[in-house]
């Protein structure tokens, strides 16, 4: 049975990028890792950090990344894929990126985030041996999707993978900032359809992240509207060969 790791920087990502790849994926057999990067809990935030969890109508004393780590896991029960693996890493408001400009900014001097994400992806790749990785482009410029994939890159896996283009950032607007543009630009286009199904399961497991979806989308009638803008297909770009019954056709 082949396997498909999914590497998604946030609690949201990986379901609003590539979740009805993976609902595919799940109807035809796959196993499915769903690991997120950037779910440690932090007691007691301050300052922008803080105002992050606030913003979205939660008390300071509420564990946020607990409560978002409860809807990642609704989330994968949605898409019909077993329970997401978390990585206990601390997100960039956690290590020294002090406002929402600073998110979408070049990556701080002394983030050595990457250092460590390095051996943290390695190991996660020899315990589960996949047939396939899926992995964030950085589409948007935000820092913790930088990292990801400069680590990803930096460890150079021999597996093949399907680098998705990071929703909602690609709907919002017609020319989005994609700072590592130049590392997946000569690789080719491939495109996953995404069944009635499959599309229903991708909106029911984005809409478990209720924490975000306000801020997002402005609320489920807001996502359902942005989701229809993919036109019912997911768009990558393919470094590798991809397993026999992989979905999908060049673009």
């Amino acid at each position: 049975m082949p396997l498909a790791l999914a590497l998604s920087p946030h609690l949201d990502d990986a379901a609003f990028s590539c979740g009805g790849t993976l609902a595919v994926l799940a109807e035809a057999g796959w196993t499915i890792v769903m690991a997120t990067v950037f779910t440690e809990s932090v007691a007691a935030p301050t300052g922008f950090a803080l105002a992050c969890q606030l913003d979205k109508g939660l008390a300071p004393e509420i564990d946020y990344m607990a409560l978002r780590r409860a809807e990642d896991a609704q989330a994968a029960r949605a898409l019909g894929i077993g329970e997401p693996r978390h990585l206990a890493f601390r997100e960039a408001p956690h290590r020294g990126y002090g406002s929402a400009a600073a998110l979408f900014a070049e990556t701080r001097p002394d983030d050595a985030i990457v250092t460590a994400l390095i051996p943290a992806f390695a190991d996660l790749v020899a315990e589960t041996r996949p047939d396939l990785i899926l992995a964030p482009q950085a589409v948007g410029g935000h820092v913790d999707h930088v990292q990801v994939v400069r680590a990803l890159r930096a460890l150079a896996p021999p597996r093949p993978v399907l680098w998705w283009r990071d929703f909602p950032y690609t709907v919002r607007s017609p020319d989005p900032k994609e700072p590592l543009r130049d590392l997946v630009a000569a690789l080719p286009a491939w495109t996953i359809p995404v069944g009635a199904e499959a599309r229903a399961r991708k909106e029911a497991a984005c809409a478990a992240y209720a924490t975000q979806i306000g801020f997002q989308f402005g609320g489920r009638e807001g996502l359902a509207r942005r989701l229809a803008e993919e036109g019912g297909a997911e768009r990558f770009r393919r470094a590798g060969p991809l397993p026999a019954g992989c979905p999908g056709n060049a673009s």
